[in-house]
């Protein structure tokens, strides 16, 4: 038996898109973040906006923009959120040539927006592989988590980098 009941399951253990109808509105932000390791190379042309395809960085960030508000179309049980912010960075690091991406995401609302800035992230890096694969297809897109999480009745979350 599950210590916690999966929401997203009825009684019979078939799938279900969660009633927050009676739950009360708040203000919510998730925060995800993600790494997309590459040659050195690779991040070069990113950080240089010389990438055959234009400035990688530009792009990842509109298309991990527009992942985050189709999130509801992607991910079968989440609901459909009207995203109030949508912030994305990228921080390269050249001694390890990999680029960090960070996505938070805000709304008002009944529900959290985790998934949203977790599509967010992994839309950003998808797009990167994608703008920079004709120099690099070995890149690998690696450590995607949701780093914090804020609001509605339920605790802060924070990620605990020492799991067991």
């Amino acid at each position: 038996m599950l210590e916690n009941k999966l929401t997203h399951l009825d009684e019979k253990g078939m799938p279900k898109m969660v009633d927050v109808s009676s739950k009360a509105e708040t203000a919510r932000i998730a925060v995800a973040c993600g790494k997309i390791f590459m040659s050195s190379q690779s991040l070069k042309a990113a950080v240089s906006a010389e990438g055959k395809k234009g400035d990688v960085f530009a792009t990842a960030k509109i298309a991990g923009i527009m992942a985050a508000k189709r999130t509801a179309g992607l991910i079968p049980l989440c609901h459909p959120l009207n995203i109030e912010n949508c912030d994305i960075s990228f921080e390269p690091d050249t001694k390890k040539n990999c680029i960090t991406i960070k996505a938070s995401v805000k709304i008002s609302g009944k529900t959290g927006v985790e998934m949203e800035s977790l599509v967010a992230v992994s839309i950003c890096a998808l797009t990167i592989y994608d703008m920079l694969k004709a120099i690099d297809k070995s890149m690998v897109i690696s450590d995607i988590c949701l780093l914090r999480k804020e609001g509605g009745k339920s605790e802060t979350y924070k990620y605990n980098s020492k799991r067991s």
